[in-house]
């Protein structure tokens, strides 16, 4: 078996730490051929956010708010079919959980500044109506006696 690609980065220096990871194989319901009711292919990748030390504070509170549908008991888990190789179902797993940790962290948006619609614009977007509206009534055919 070939080695894991980890460390799994988040973002910056922060890392998902492979000790807190809990791996778990099943078989898949996905393609195998004659292998398939031999191997425990699927994968299921479970993280304990509530309990984690890996996380900035600010991070995991954000992580837990927006995660918080998904989470039984502070654990977010993460499973993955769709390749024959449980190797490569793991990789997939541990994607997809860094990538949703990512962006369950990440710093909410600016807010919008709201800014003021030049005169200039609005005049020619009321122009452009006005030559619209016209070209449509032209169409209609009355006064064609």
């Amino acid at each position: 078996m070939e080695p894991m690609s980890g460390p799994y980065i988040i973002r910056g220096s922060v890392v998902l730490p492979e000790a807190e990871l809990l791996w778990r194989f099943s078989r898949s319901s996905g393609p195998g051929g004659q292998h398939v009711n031999t191997s425990d292919s699927q994968v299921e990748l479970r993280f304990d956010l509530a309990r984690t030390e890996a996380l900035p504070e600010v991070w995991k509170a954000r992580a837990l708010e927006r995660l918080a549908s998904r989470l039984v008991d502070g654990v977010i888990s993460v499973r993955s079919s769709e390749h024959r190789s449980q190797w490569r179902n793991r990789e997939t797993a541990a994607v997809r959980l860094t990538s949703l940790l990512a962006e369950a962290t990440a710093p909410p948006p600016k807010p919008r500044r709201a800014t003021r619609i030049p005169r200039g614009i609005n005049e020619r977007r009321l122009r452009n109506k006005k030559a619209r509206s016209d070209t449509k009534r032209g169409r209609s055919g009355q006064g064609w006696d």
